[in-house]
């Protein structure tokens, strides 16, 4: 008999969203040093739920945990990125091409959208953008694509964030979201699955240009 994991301790999902949204916003920037006793303090708790809460992160791919450098928030570069959006690149269109052949709905990536636009700071626009694509490739039939393109999610929200930090580009995004949806929601399967791949490629090479060496590779 299969058993569903304990949910997170309610501290710890305190510190854990805490975090996550100081490093998708910038606050903490990285390469930059999480010292538990200083987030504990930060938080007003124990050192327990700090350290589950960064654990966690590790897992998601935002925080890196080193026996000698303790936790640091993870960096960012240009092959990081690249392997990132490669996998978005491999699986994401295929999940939206079935989540359009099965007529599933999509009025969660519409929902999705408006909070875009209504985003208060960086952080809850990264998060509605996140949704929204999770939106396309949730109902695409099959579960086990779904998570794995749900464990790249957070890492892709990290290189958005370094990405905006150079050039804050939501906007050109917030219009490409809107006609990959306009596509999907017409039916046009073979469009909307092209307007997102050039979507998710466009972005890490305007973000992460190719230099000439790997140009004439």
């Amino acid at each position: 008999m299969a058993f569903a994991p304990s949910p997170i301790p309610s501290r710890t999902q305190y510190v854990l969203e805490a975090i996550k949204h100081d490093i998708l916003t910038g606050g903490l920037s990285p390469g930059q040093a999480l010292v538990e006793t200083e987030l504990a303090a930060r938080f007003g708790v124990s050192k327990t739920p700090v350290r589950e809460a960064l654990k966690t992160l590790a897992g998601t791919g935002l925080v890196v945990m080193s026996q000698y450098k303790g936790a640091t928030v993870r960096m960012v570069d240009a092959d990081m990125a690249r392997e990132v959006y490669d996998v978005r690149l491999l699986l994401e269109p295929e999940a939206l091409r079935r989540s359009i052949t099965r007529g599933a709905s999509l009025e969660a990536a519409r929902a999705a959208l408006v909070s875009a636009d209504a985003a208060a700071d960086q952080a809850e626009r990264s998060l509605a953008n996140r949704e929204f694509h999770r939106a396309l490739y949730v109902p695409c039939g099959n579960p086990l694509l779904a998570r794995m393109l749900d464990e790249v999610r957070d890492q892709a929200a990290l290189v958005s964030t370094v990405a905006w930090a150079a050039d804050p580009s939501w906007h050109r995004e917030a219009d490409e979201h809107r006609e990959i949806l306009r596509l999907a929601e017409a039916g046009d399967t073979d469009a909307a699955v092209a307007a997102l791949y050039d979507h998710i490629a466009s972005f890490v090479l305007r973000a992460f240009p190719l230099n000439d060496e790997e140009n004439q590779a």
